[in-house]
């Protein structure tokens, strides 16, 4: 602007407001507040509603709420159309609890304003100013407007008005509008006339960039209603509706990168997507973060960062993610092992419908883990009215609470009961009925049902199962039934899955004497897998095998390591072969 057109402009009211609008306009938005400010306070209406958007969005001024509502009310007052549509906004979002329009005179009553809180929205105040803007013929107050008769209280909703409005701002080309006629289409939609017709008002409404439109375009070309099914129209609109900032659809947008559905498939831009649909509060993509983090994916496994995405969707109740962060906490995978706080999680995994989580939770009580008597109770009642409707998990773990007094009480004839019904179905309680079976608790001992149902467990791939079982057919001490082979085969299965105990007694029938191959490296390999996990009797076999080189190599200095743990165990046979070791030594005599 020309010096001869500046001082002109300050020659008349009007010329003083376009010169502070320019300002603000052109980068120099401190000294437009500023001849703005001095506008406003000598009673220029669109000054004040220019000083109250100013505050309200932080240009030329510091950022103020109250300060902001205080001019914007004065305009709207005034008559100022727009101001009266912000004005409505404003109510409609929220203000802070305490903030008060009193009168035109006395303005906001900022005596006790809170400087943070939550939001408190006032729809019969924001309908009060959307109407007056609305009739006045603002495109956006009618859109208001008909979402306030829409999603307000109870006593002000009516569809039918709100569709009249919605229709009006729609007829005047504003986004907003298009949208509300789309949603309300939606909500009585029974043809596919009427979602094509939804389609076509959504189509105008992502012109304005609404995040919501594009959402649900996305999620009608992925199903195809209304519109031809196209996954890659789909996926473009999720992005859109990704970039604005909507959290179902950066989630969905980042399964497809993940799974490569309408877009190629990308693991990095996935794994972006669904942290930032996570870090917004989207509780399914922080469990599938948990899960590809768990799992590696296209990286390697980092527990660490699984525990932190499983956290934040078990404190959300996802019953899936409260299991799994149980389990890590139970195994100490990628955090400190601590049953107790496995435990708590497999309570709330349990709380959220998980019926695993309800075994895993049990199990963990009776192993010992803290829980209060009427966590107990609590405990015991529920599984017993699941056990009364036929659930066999519940019937497992109810005659778990009988077989270990959970409430006080042991009961071993209704520990069998509920047992038997439940090893029909339950691996676990297969294993608990055939350990019944074998020790006579609560039944008839009966050891060739016992070794049937333990058998049965060990087939379906229990490590405990499959070790008890292993131990039997090694020493034939049911009907004289000696399976040395299978006894083998089970005891691997049993040691790859991690189990210590078989780690140690496969290294041991490797080792010899049994009706299987003799295999001295593999019964070293297998003595040394089960030594590293502290097995005292493995350490001790592992330093007898270096020592005397049973397995075709001699290694002294480890072996005398391996035998030194063990010792430190109490193993009796360790200390004798340290003795030995010691008396093979040459002395530095000779």
């Amino acid at each position: 602007m020309s010096f001869k057109r500046r001082v002109a402009a300050l020659l008349s009211s009007r010329g003083k407001l376009e010169y502070a609008i320019h300002l603000t306009e052109t980068g120099q938005a401190v000294q437009g507040f500023a001849l703005l400010s001095r506008l406003a306070a000598a009673g220029d209406t669109e000054a004040s509603f220019r000083v109250g958007r100013a505050y309200l969005n932080g240009l030329g001024a510091p950022p103020s709420l109250e300060d902001g509502a205080r001019w914007i009310y004065q305009a709207a007052e005034a008559g100022h159309i727009e101001a009266a549509f912000v004005l409505a906004t404003l109510y409609t979002v929220g203000l802070p609890e305490g903030f008060e329009i009193r009168t035109a005179s006395a303005g906001l009553d900022l005596s006790h304003m809170p400087q943070v809180g939550p939001r408190h929205p006032d729809f019969h105040l924001g309908l009060r100013w959307a109407k007056i803007a609305a009739e006045a013929g603002s495109p956006d107050a009618q859109a208001l407007l008909g979402y306030i008769l829409t999603n307000g209280p109870e006593d002000l909703r009516d569809l039918t008005q709100a569709r009249s409005w919605y229709d009006r701002s729609a007829a005047a080309g504003c986004s907003q509008g298009h949208l509300g006629v789309a949603l309300s289409i939606l909500h009585e939609a029974h043809t596919d006339e009427d979602l094509s017709a939804a389609a076509r008002h959504l189509t105008e409404a992502t012109k304005g960039g609404l995040g919501t439109a594009f959402d649900i375009l996305g999620r009608m070309y992925e199903s195809g209603s209304g519109v031809p099914r196209d996954l890659g129209k789909a996926a473009s609109y999720f992005h859109e509706a990704a970039e604005r900032n909507i959290v179902t659809a950066q989630a969905r947008y980042g399964l497809m990168l993940l799974e490569g559905t309408g877009t190629p498939r990308h693991y990095g831009r996935a794994e972006t997507w669904l942290k930032r649909a996570a870090a917004n509060g989207d509780t399914q993509s922080a469990a599938l973060l948990g899960d590809l983090c768990a799992n590696g994916g296209d990286l390697p496994p980092n527990l660490v960062e699984a525990a932190k995405w499983y956290r934040l969707a078990a404190e959300q109740k996802h019953a899936g993610a409260a299991r799994a962060l149980g389990l890590l906490y139970l195994t100490g995978n990628g955090v400190h092992q601590d049953p107790d706080v496995a435990a708590h999680w497999f309570k709330v995994a349990s709380e959220a419908g998980d019926a695993h989580a309800d075994a895993d939770f049990g199990n963990l009580i009776l192993a010992g883990a803290s829980a209060t008597p009427d966590e107990k109770q609590a405990l015991h009642a529920r599984f017993e009215k699941a056990a009364e409707k036929g659930d066999l998990v519940g019937a497992y773990n109810l005659g778990v609470c009988f077989a270990e007094g959970v409430t006080g009480t042991k009961d071993g004839r209704e520990a069998a009961r509920w047992m038997q019904k439940a090893a029909d179905g339950v691996v676990n309680a297969q294993y608990w009925y055939g350990r019944m079976l074998l020790e006579g608790r609560g039944v008839q001992p009966d050891p060739t049902q016992a070794l049937y149902w333990m058998e049965k467990a060990a087939d379906a791939g229990m490590a405990e199962a499959q070790v008890t079982v292993a131990g039997l057919l090694v020493d034939g001490s049911i009907n004289g039934r000696q399976d040395h082979e299978k006894a083998l085969t089970l005891y691997r299965k049993a040691a790859e899955s991690g189990n210590v105990d078989a780690m140690f007694s496969l290294a041991a029938m490797y080792g010899g004497g049994h009706d299987v191959p003799e295999n001295r490296p593999q019964a070293q390999m297998w003595f040394r897998k089960a030594a590293q996990r502290g097995n005292g009797l493995a350490q001790m076999m592992l330093g007898r095998y270096l020592v005397r080189g049973l397995a075709g190599m001699t290694d002294p200095v480890e072996g005398r390591i391996w035998l030194e743990r063990a010792k430190a165990q109490n193993i009796r046979d360790a200390e004798a072969e340290l003795a030995l070791l010691d008396e093979a030594q040459p002395d530095d005599d000779d």
